[in-house]
């Protein structure tokens, strides 16, 4: 079974793409990675304020409730 939904990371990075790293998660949601795709433009258009030599976008499954309480480390 794959993700339910899509969400699009939009990441900064150094001159010729090199060194990219996270710096927003969007917070919409998408059904499909092409609903997701589809949005990339409009993001990136939004994300003038990022002072990077280069901005990119990029769709990923959305984590699960499972998967994000798997990553939580066990308490006491």
């Amino acid at each position: 079974m794959g993700p339910l939904f899509y969400v699009m990371a939009i990441l900064g990075c150094g001159d010729a793409g090199g060194a990219c790293q996270p710096v927003r998660v969007m917070d919409t949601h998408y059904a499909s990675a092409d609903a997701c795709t589809a949005a990339v433009g409009q993001a990136l258009m939004d994300a003038t304020d990022l002072s990077f030599p280069e901005v990119t976008a990029e769709c990923r499954p959305a984590p699960t409730l499972r998967t994000v309480a798997q990553e939580k480390p066990p308490r006491g």
